[in-house]
């Protein structure tokens, strides 16, 4: 079809599917709201969210992008992968095991994995050097809400900041009946903090760890 615009494409791949726009939605990890912007020609899907809606819709990224002309315009979906919402510090520091994607507002950005996570899995982008050498500003680490994390695993925590905390984790034991632990940089020039001595609170459990390469 002639003058066929994205949204165009997009809508009648959906059709054809027989997909409402969210049911289509949830299959990518968006509000309904985005597809319908993207079948308006409002916005159009980029970087990780053309890539999901391609496999949802079965369908080669090109063509949604360019139509029935480009190199291949059907591939077979990908099955298993879930599409895990990155949040800022703020929102991880406040977020919780019932915590789920329909607790945000506003334009999401997402990471793929095939691991089985629970539906409040979250994706947390490293800043600072408090973990470095391990951790690298800009590393993403994928966070489970429901797995309890053992020693030496590394985990988000609140400790009565604003802002969220990356650390590892390492018990100490029963102190005045309590359970103690600590939270531990990997840079030994930041410091350490206790549970029996600070208001720290477990988020989650580190699931996977994306490293990536940056040139100098």
């Amino acid at each position: 079809m002639k003058n066929e615009t994205i949204g165009m494409r997009i809508r009648k791949r959906r059709k054809e599917m027989k997909l409402t726009q969210t049911g289509l939605g949830n299959k990518i990890g968006v509000q309904g709201g985005a597809i319908s912007q993207w079948e308006s020609d409002t916005t159009s899907p980029k970087g990780d969210n053309l890539i999901a809606l391609s496999q949802a819709l079965s369908c080669a990224p090109e063509f949604i992008l360019y139509g029935e002309n480009s190199a291949s315009n059907v591939e077979p979906a990908i099955a298993d992968i879930r599409h895990i919402p990155i949040l800022s510090y703020v929102q991880a520091g406040t977020w919780a095991a019932e915590s789920s994607i329909r607790n945000l507002e506003g334009e999401i950005d997402y990471l793929q994995t095939n691991l089985d996570l629970s539906s409040s899995a979250f994706t947390l982008v490293i800043k600072g050097r408090s973990m470095e050498p391990e951790f690298s500003e800009g590393d993403a680490v994928v966070i489970d809400p429901q797995v309890f994390p053992l020693p030496g695993d590394f985990v988000v925590a609140k400790n009565g900041e604003e802002e969220a905390l990356f650390k590892k984790f390492r018990p100490r034991g029963i102190v005045n009946g309590k359970e103690v632990f600590e939270l531990v940089p990997l840079n030994e020039d930041y410091p350490t903090l206790r549970s029996d001595s600070s208001d720290i609170r477990i988020v989650g459990t580190m699931m996977e760890h994306r490293k990536y390469r940056r040139r100098r």
